[in-house]
């Protein structure tokens, strides 16, 4: 006992060393910080600039082809030649020089529509990566609100063990006077120190609790934030529409189905770029050269310069590749049909995640107005409890008891606040709004 004893006054001793004065992390600067510096969020918005870039008209083979060649040649050889008279000439080191330079030019006219479905398909994709940012947004929202409000529930609960903890001190100095004057039994001191000790070990554990839980959060944010931080604890719920009004804005905006709207037209500009194939490709090519050669004297001609433009327009068609097109044609019709039942798919998913997200939403606001009127209750219980326990009217185990049912209340009550906070944000996640709301 007397280890317990000393243990106990260490844990007291601790928590009641004045604390360093914490700076409040409010919920909007929380975001503002995790847009910043969520590694998440940092490694979306670079995948929407590859997008973004993919989507360039550069990329999309609209644009014309424009090449330069240039070049130069030396030779130096021993000639013979005969004429028709007969007559030889011979020229040792003759030397004979070229140069040449051209600019060229290549444009697809018309490629069956291929380019254009292409790129139409990248634009699309484009918008598809920025609502696969948004979901990360989305999901980063969540992940942050839900260590946020654990902070701020162990924050609330571990202040509601430090008045516990208090309270159980105060009873344990009655009881060892009321032993010293022979008014109680050592057994009711002991009773009260073991209480204390107890309570001690409950705050010590949640104080831990609340340090690693902001250390979680420190990772959500970033790792940019000193852990000697306090969370608000203040809760505000929005007035929320109804169900079949929720429903309908979340098949407009939720951001899952959204994606796979882009998948589907994706899907359909596939199709058509596919189907390009079977037709035929005309292109435009056209060149400005420049030649000049300097030939040695057994050279017909001394000098020669030539310079001009050339064009010209092809035409290729590929009659038969032997059904690769085809082939192609089949298959990109089954995604977009496996896009569809994805679709119908994520539809009835939503449907019913949203039903009992709503239905579990008004189950826990019911929940929480009950805890509240619970905790004013066990409030006045106490209070009189205590009042009597002053007057030896009730046991120290009577009063302990009206205790623990406080501190139980009160923790019941956080629990059912930010439970019922969290499922907000759900509901509001599922139909597209959470990025809309002012925190």
């Amino acid at each position: 006992m007397n280890y317990i004893r000393i243990v106990a006054a260490l844990v007291i001793c601790f928590w009641a060393q004045p604390g360093i004065t914490q700076q409040v992390l409010t919920k909007k600067e929380a975001i503002e910080i995790a847009l910043e510096n969520n590694y998440g969020i940092k490694l979306a918005n670079n995948y929407v600039e590859i997008a973004k870039n993919n989507s360039s008209i550069y990329n999309s083979r609209m644009l014309p082809s424009i090449t330069t060649n240039a070049g130069a040649n030396y030779n130096l050889n021993d000639q013979e030649i005969e004429d028709q008279s007969g007559n030889i000439i011979k020229v040792k080191g003759a030397e004979t020089k070229s140069y040449n330079a051209s600019v060229n030019l290549n444009y697809t006219l018309f490629d069956g529509l291929g380019r254009k479905y292409n790129y139409k398909q990248l634009k699309e994709t484009f918008n598809l990566s920025e609502l696969q940012a948004r979901e990360t947004i989305e999901n980063t929202y969540l992940q942050l609100f839900n260590i946020y409000f654990q902070i701020a529930r162990l924050s609330e609960n571990t202040q509601n063990l430090k008045e516990t903890l208090e309270i159980s001190k105060q009873r344990l100095q009655r009881a060892r006077y009321q032993y010293e004057y022979g008014q109680a039994t050592k057994l009711e001191m002991l009773n009260a120190e073991v209480d204390v000790n107890n309570d001690s070990i409950l705050l010590l554990n949640a104080k831990q609790l609340l340090i690693n839980t902001k250390r979680d959060l420190n990772i959500v944010l970033g790792g940019q934030q000193d852990i000697n931080f306090e969370v608000e604890t203040e809760v505000d719920f929005i007035t929320l529409l109804t169900y079949d009004e929720l429903l309908a804005m979340a098949k407009n905006e939720n951001v899952v189905l959204n994606q796979i709207e882009k998948d589907i037209l994706i899907s359909e500009y596939n199709i058509r770029a596919n189907r390009g194939d079977y037709l035929p490709t005309i292109g435009l090519t056209g060149s400005y050269g420049w030649n000049k050669s300097e030939n040695p004297s057994t050279s017909f001609l001394a000098q020669f310069i030539n310079n001009g433009l050339s064009a010209g327009i092809n035409l290729s068609w590929n009659v038969f590749d032997g059904g690769n097109t085809k082939t192609r044609v089949a298959n990109s019709k089954i995604a977009l049909e496996n896009q569809e039942i994805l679709q119908q798919q994520e539809m009835e998913t939503l449907e019913n995640t949203l039903l009992n997200a709503y239905e579990e939403y008004q189950n826990k606001l019911f929940i929480l107005s009950v805890q509240e009127q619970n905790v004013i209750t066990n409030q006045n219980n106490f209070d009189r409890t205590q009042e009597r326990y002053k007057l030896g009217q009730v046991t120290s185990i009577e009063f302990r008891q009206a205790q623990i049912n406080l501190l139980r209340t009160r923790t019941s009550l956080n629990n059912a606040k930010y439970d019922a906070k969290l499922i907000e944000l759900e509901l509001l996640r599922i139909s597209g709004q959470l990025l809309d709301i002012a925190f």
